[in-house]
């Protein structure tokens, strides 16, 4: 089936009604033996529906949702490891994720090392307690691509689990699990919520896995309500849509940015400049609706953001609204300031999440605010 009918089409009986009833139960009527329905337990009828179709988007055999994405990272990791494993993660990673590894791995006697977005520096970090790798692709904020294939097939052969967080493409420019990793999460709250309304997370991948992440999460107690259930499956419906609109947008506004004289350098694996744009141009169905863009040194992110008048300067991403944050003061703050000039994160660096807007709209919000961003103070001020 097409990605687009997938998204309109869950399983459940088309006469209850065309959406997935709602069902708010938090106690189920028990009479014999077997599963018993219980929210914590990852296994209500909304949460089934809702992970079926993520996981038939991915192309795998099954999936979880959570309350959040972190929730979903998290319970997938410790479900995963054991004190002794040792992980190679991307440096180019999520700060949420960043900072989760090294606050609460050495307490956990996991060891990690980070990798640049290569796959012969990930492998040159493998030693033999390796137990997976974890990446990104692309990368937040700077929008790395890394060869999932080339990856996917080299961890195979030394038997090492694979992870990818594909929460900026969605499985809509792309699929991990069909080059052969072995898990996929996602931070729904983005894209697959869409709408800027609710918070939520997902893994995919095999039964083998999901069922031993599953047994981590029951613990863990990490489970998705049943209304958010019932608004993910409703955004799931328009992800299509929603995604293809915003792919145009970025690439609209990424080479109108990349023109600019007040734009240093512009992030996005559509445009030509990209060094990876031939590897994204093979991998990925579109390139996504996340960019991001660096100002010329004496220009002033924060006075940018204040110029907008259209897009909304806010946290997050992935909503039908066009929306930048400066990563250093938000999604990386908590990284310290030298590893974040490491990955590129400098305090000028903008990052775009395009809505649904009109790109010429949009186009002409960013032109003006360049101007004002440029302009001296006092002349601004007359």
């Amino acid at each position: 089936m097409h990605t687009s009918s997938i998204c309109v089409t869950s399983h459940h009986d088309p006469r209850q009604g065309v959406v997935q009833p709602l069902s708010t139960s938090s106690s189920y009527y028990y009479v014999d033996e077997g599963p018993q329905p219980y929210p914590r337990y990852f296994n209500t009828p909304n949460q089934v529906a809702v992970a079926d179709r993520i996981a038939r988007l991915e192309q795998a055999e099954s999936g979880l949702v959570f309350s959040s994405g972190m929730a979903a990272i998290s319970t997938t990791l410790f479900a995963l490891l054991k004190p002794g494993d040792h992980v190679v993660m991307l440096k180019a990673l999520y700060g949420g994720t960043h900072d989760f590894v090294v606050n609460q791995f050495n307490q956990w006697g996991v060891e990690y090392d980070f990798a640049s977005t290569t796959v012969e520096d990930i492998l040159s970090k493998c030693r033999p307690d390796t137990k997976l790798i974890y990446v990104e692709s692309p990368t937040n904020p700077c929008l790395e691509v890394l060869d999932l294939d080339s990856l996917a097939t080299t961890a195979r052969q030394r038997k090492l689990l694979t992870i990818c967080d594909n929460t900026f493409a969605s499985p809509i420019n792309q699929r991990p699990l069909t080059f052969g990793l072995d898990l996929v999460v996602h931070s729904g709250t983005k894209y697959l919520g869409g709408h800027s309304d609710l918070s939520c997370g997902a893994v995919i991948g095999s039964q083998v896995l999901i069922d031993q992440v599953t047994r981590a999460a029951r613990r863990f107690g990490g489970n998705l309500g049943a209304s958010d259930c019932h608004l993910l499956d409703r955004s799931l419906k328009t992800l299509d849509v929603r995604v293809t609109r915003q792919n145009e947008n970025a690439g609209r506004i990424a080479a109108f940015l990349e023109a600019q004289p007040q734009v240093k350098q512009v992030h996005y694996p559509g445009l030509a400049s990209h060094p990876n744009h031939a590897l994204a141009a093979r991998q990925m169905s579109g390139c996504g609706g996340m960019l991001s863009f660096e100002l010329q040194p004496d220009l002033s992110a924060v006075r940018f953001l204040q110029q907008l008048q259209l897009a909304v300067p806010a946290m997050s991403l992935g909503g039908v609204d066009t929306t930048l944050c400066i990563p250093a003061r938000t999604s990386h703050a908590a990284m310290p300031a030298d590893e974040r000039a490491a990955c590129g994160v400098s305090d000028q660096l903008l990052r775009v999440s395009a809505g649904l807007e009109h790109e010429q709209d949009l186009i002409a919000d960013f032109d003006q605010a360049l101007h004002a961003c440029a302009r001296p103070l006092a002349a601004a001020a007359s």
